[in-house]
């Protein structure tokens, strides 16, 4: 046996040389997982997993540590580290490189054994997931946890269905059944249901297995095939189910060594088409061993008491089994191996001796003769002394088989002493002695047919007669009953017959058609002439127990005669509840395993014997209802003595009394087919039948009548009511109407006033509001005024100061140049005319844009002035919008003029100082200089002023360029407002009339781009401001305009005067 420790390493070899495992083990490699830390210890494997070739198999250690390892390639690979404990594992998906883990965290996941990388991580359970089941196809899995089962689609990951339970009935296993679409699942309780996978529809439930052996159901198996179940528990009882059937048809027992059972697995085979006939069962001590399910021999065991399995996998090809030992390590075994022994084919009957050369022999030598007719064995050898050890094994194996087959070994004279000798049998074979006592045939067939025929209408309203507290008792008791009733018509119309069923019912209630067939069986041989004087109680039957009981004790027949006490009294209750009444369970089971293995006059003796035993209570019993209570309760008495008195009975009544002579012998149901039941009198039960079928009819004819009377009453009564409900409605509705009209006269007064009142609100509201605007207007107005008031002043104060400064630097330095200023007079002069006529120009410059932009305002105006004229007809609230964005637009053209002028002053005083500056610094060169670089130096200055007037010219151009473009774009979306304004004009009543007066625009000399500049900033805003004024406002904003204006040309003049040329003032002081 070869060892291989995986330590550290991810990955290697299986086996160094060639493995060659032994037929008395069959190991080929044991794997141990161990750790090369200071403190080295071994990681226990915890699950394994073959994949669908069955080549390769995956395994998991309690650290999460993940191994594939490949039995066909001699190689081992560390797949995945969970860092947690795997508690089962799957590896035969459809995708074949993948696998399924299920951890200590209740989760599953699936990883990729050649990426390593995981693929999906599925949560849903609760606990923790000790079994994984993979359909065929690969594509659904199932996934148990003790409290429920989840069936995933591996396709997407997503959990299609899921399985919930009660607390008190836990999930042993859920499964799919191989090449097959079937769930199976097993419950605690030893239920199992088989589920469509696709509808998850119940297709059938396995009947509760036989009480003789009844276990808790804790491991399972499955053939290849899907036909054969095989299931244990913590017994050396193996049951095996034909799911095909839906029964128990074999019950294996194992060895005494196994108490318990851990697990199960088939072997598969090449050849047997998947109908696996060998299954190994791992029992408590850690030893699996494989027996054949048909032959019942053990073939081949694995593990030993010093190194138990703790579990264990068969791979689909069956080549290999794969074990997890007690110790924690890992043992491959090979199946070829196992079976060596098994399969090797027998010794030939005639071998061939030869001769051994004369030289060679000598007295010590094996002599062996050989004659004709027969071949002479040498003498045994002890390889053959131990076959044969094992042959005697074997057989005394079959003969213990043999003995374990009750069945077919029962005697029931031997059964008979038992029973004198103890009084009852096992409580553990009863049920199986029973069974064979009464010959049950157990007609599977013929039982369907009649359950199929479904509950008989006697028995349809079973439970208002007999409440029953458990709902599946009382069902049972009714399939039953019905299935008697379909087998013979007489059972229908018996009153009694669900009192003496009852007591078979409760002990067979998990197997109806040994119930049956045990009732069938009683009414046949032990209800003997029952129904000869049907309906009446048997008479001739109750005859007989009057004679028995009037030949052993006179005293007390005498003493029922005389209190008027029949046998229908003192015997037939006994007899038509089978004595159930009387007695309790366990006294029951002991008197009825005396009955069925007696002959069927016991049972008539038996009533004698309790008569007789109880003869002191009922003597003392004189009422009738004494007598009644005393046959239908229980009674102090000791049915050892009741048995004894009957067997007492039995041998001494005389023979011309005795049951004996007028009841036949035990005879057994016949198989396939029930027989018939006809020992009644036909003619009455027909006869009754009929007249039970006549009343029923009348009573449906008398019932539909009484029907149809109660519905007309019913539709008359109401309808009446109805009448009188719509006449109570009528009244109401007409006085209603009149309670609603005054109230809808007395709310249409009011809603009125309140139209009034509301009218004169909103008009005083309308004029708050006007007053409001108005008074906001002007705060706003004034605030504006204020504002550009107060920057008039500050730029008039700065342009002051500046000025100032200028003046004082001017005079300081013209001190300093007056002699100088004496010598250059004549160029000064010459400079200054240029000076002047240059500013002469710029000034009329500026006094044509100025008339042409006041001429362009005058052109704007006149055409707002007609839009407006246009527009004047619309609602107010659109001229309400429209003014206030007329006024925001003239606002904006005011600043922007404003900000021009400022700006333009701003330029010009720049524009002076820098003259200035140049001046002075001119003046202090020409002191340091000639008069050539004097003259040099103002060329250069006059060059330099060129060039900047070239530039300023060109800003200029490129300015005016864009205010034409403006001004065309905004003259057409004037002409075009203007255009629609007059066509809605055309459709309206009146024409408003202008509220601005014409403007005379003197537009002659001024280019027609210049004149339409800032139109497109105000037509923006020119429709949507045409509201808000009103007529009582227009003439002041005009004249506020006009002062604004008026001032800002007054501070402009004034501002010119203040900044006169530095050179002009020292002239004058010259």
């Amino acid at each position: 046996m070869q060892s291989t420790d995986l330590g550290n390493k991810e990955s290697g070899k299986l086996w160094h040389r060639k493995p060659s495992p032994a037929a008395r083990d069959g190991i080929i490699v044991n794997i141990i997982h161990s750790t090369s830390d200071y403190l080295p210890k071994v990681l226990r494997f915890l699950n394994v997993a073959f994949d669908s070739s069955g080549d390769c198999l995956i395994a998991g250690d309690h650290q999460g540590n993940i191994y594939v390892f490949d039995l066909y390639g001699n190689r081992f690979n560390l797949v995945q580290r969970t860092a947690q404990a795997c508690t089962a594992l799957a590896f035969n998906l459809r995708r074949k490189s993948e696998f399924l883990v299920a951890l200590a965290d209740y989760s599953i996941k699936c990883f990729d054994t050649v990426t390593k990388e995981l693929v999906s991580w599925m949560r849903g359970h609760e606990s923790s997931v000790f079994s994984i089941s993979v359909h065929a196809s690969g594509r659904y899995a199932i996934t148990t946890s003790s409290d429920t089962a989840q069936l995933w689609d591996l396709d997407t990951f997503q959990r299609k269905r899921k399985l919930n339970i009660l607390q008190s009935v836990g999930i042993q296993k859920v499964f799919f059944l191989p090449l097959s679409n079937t769930i199976l699942s097993c419950f605690k309780d030893n239920s199992i249901f088989a589920w469509e996978c696709d509808t998850l529809s119940c297709r059938y439930q396995l009947p509760a297995p036989p009480e003789s052996s009844s276990i808790l159901y804790k491991v399972f198996a499955v053939t290849r095939d899907g036909r054969i179940l095989a299931a244990g528990g913590k017994s050396n009882h193996l049951h095996l189910w034909c799911l095909e059937a839906k029964q128990l048809f074999r019950i294996i027992q194992m060895p005494t060594k196994v108490r318990a059972i851990r697990h199960l697995d088939f072997l598969p085979d090449s050849f047997d088409a998947g109908s696996n006939q060998v299954l190994g069962v791992l029992s408590q001590d850690g030893i699996m061993r494989f027996v054949n399910i048909q032959t019942c021999k053990l073939l081949f065991e694995i593990g030993s008491l010093d190194e138990g399995i703790s579990s264990s996998v068969i791979s689909p090809h069956g080549r290999y089994i794969a074990s997890i030992m007690e110790n924690g390590s890992l043992n491959i075994y090979s199946v070829q191996a196992l079976t060596q022994e098994i399969n090797k084919p027998p010794p030939p009957l005639v071998k061939v001796i030869e001769d051994l050369p004369k030289s060679k022999l000598n007295s010590g030598d094996l002599k062996i003769k050989v004659t004709t007719g027969r071949v002479q064995r040498p003498a045994k050898s002890r390889e053959n002394k131990i076959q044969t050890r094992i042959l005697k094994q074997d057989l005394a194996g079959s003969f213990e088989n043999k003995e374990n087959e009750l069945s077919d070994g029962l005697n029931k004279k031997r059964l008979q002493v038992l029973l004198k000798g103890y009084g009852e049998y096992p409580m553990k074979y009863r049920m199986f002695i029973w069974r064979s006592l009464l010959q049950l045939p157990e007609n599977h067939t013929a039982f369907s047919s009649l359950e199929d025929k479904g509950v008989h209408v006697a028995f349809l309203n079973l439970q208002k007669k007999y409440p029953i507290k458990s709902r599946k008792l009382l069902r049972v008791l009714q399939r039953t009953l019905s299935a008697l009733a379909h087998w013979s018509a007489i059972f229908s119309d018996t009153p009694y017959l669900p009192l003496l069923a009852f007591p078979f019912v409760k002990l067979f209630q998990n197997n109806q058609l040994i119930c049956f067939e045990v009732i069938a069986t009683l009414i046949i041989n032990w209800c003997q002439h029952w129904f000869e004087y049907f309906p009446n109680p048997p008479i001739n039957i109750l005859s007989m127990i009057e004679n028995v009981l009037a030949f052993h004790d006179k005293d007390l027949l005498q003493h029922f005669i005389n209190h008027d006490i029949t046998s229908q009294l003192y015997a037939w209750p006994l007899l038509e509840t089978v004595f159930s009444e009387v007695l309790t369970r366990e006294e029951w089971l002991k008197l009825f395993d005396n009955v069925f293995s007696n002959h069927p006059s016991f049972l008539l003796m038996t009533v004698v014997a309790y008569n007789i035993c109880s003869r002191a209570p009922l003597l003392n019993c004189s009422l009738k209802d004494d007598f009644e209570y005393f046959f239908h309760h229980r009674n102090n008495l000791d049915i050892s003595v009741v048995i004894r008195e009957v067997y007492h009975l039995m041998d001494t009544t005389p023979t011309d009394i005795h049951p004996n002579s007028m009841l036949h012998v035990f005879v057994a149901l016949t198989k396939g087919q029930y027989p018939v039941f006809n020992q009644y009198p036909k003619f009455i039960v027909d006869y009754q039948t009929q007249e039970r079928e006549r009343i029923r009819i009348d009573e449906l004819d008398y019932l539909r009548e009484r029907q149809m009377v109660e519905d007309m009453q019913a539709e008359v009564d109401q309808q009446r009511v109805e009448d009188e409900a719509w006449y109570q409605k009528q009244e109401l509705l007409r006085k209603a109407e009149e309670t609603r009209r005054e109230l809808l006269l007395q709310e249409e007064e009011k809603m009125i006033q309140q139209r009034q009142r509301l009218a004169s609100v909103k008009r005083e509201l309308k004029v708050k509001e006007m007053h409001l605007q108005d008074a906001t207007r002007r705060r706003f107005l004034k605030l504006q005024q204020d504002q550009r008031e107060m920057e008039l002043r500050r730029l008039d104060d700065e342009i002051e100061r500046k000025v100032h400064m200028r003046d004082r630097e001017i005079a300081t330095t013209a001190k300093d140049l007056e002699m100088r200023h004496l010598e250059l007079e004549s160029q000064k002069r010459h400079y200054e005319k240029n000076l002047i006529r240059n500013q002469e120009a710029v000034a009329k410059e500026m006094r044509e844009d100025a008339n042409a932009f006041r001429r362009k305002v005058d052109l704007e105006e006149h055409m707002f002035h007609k839009l407006i004229e246009t527009d004047q007809t619309q609602n107010q609230k659109t001229q309400k919008l429209i003014e206030e964005n007329l006024a925001k637009a003239e606002q904006a053209c005011l600043n922007a003029d404003w900000r021009i002028q400022a700006l333009h002053k701003q330029r010009c005083d720049d524009l002076q100082r820098n003259e200035c500056y140049q001046e002075v610094a001119r003046l202090l060169r020409e002191n340091r200089r000639t008069e050539t670089e004097v003259l040099d130096a103002m060329m250069g200055e006059e060059a330099k002023k060129w060039e900047e007037a070239k530039e300023k010219d060109f800003h200029l151009k490129s300015e005016k360029k864009a205010s034409a473009l403006a001004d065309a774009s905004r003259k057409w979306f004037l002409e075009k407002e203007r255009n629609d304004a007059l066509e809605h004009a055309e459709h309206l009543c009146s024409k408003a009339v202008p509220r601005y007066p014409n403007r005379q625009v003197a537009s002659s000399g001024v280019p027609r781009t210049s004149q339409l500049d800032d139109i497109s900033e105000m037509d923006s805003s020119t429709c949507i401001s045409l509201n808000q004024r009103r007529i009582q406002w227009d003439t002041m904003e005009r004249d506020l305009v006009e002062r604004v204006r008026n001032l800002r040309q007054r501070l402009t003049v004034q501002a010119r005067n203040r900044r006169q040329p530095p050179h002009l003032l020292a002239t004058q002081r010259a």
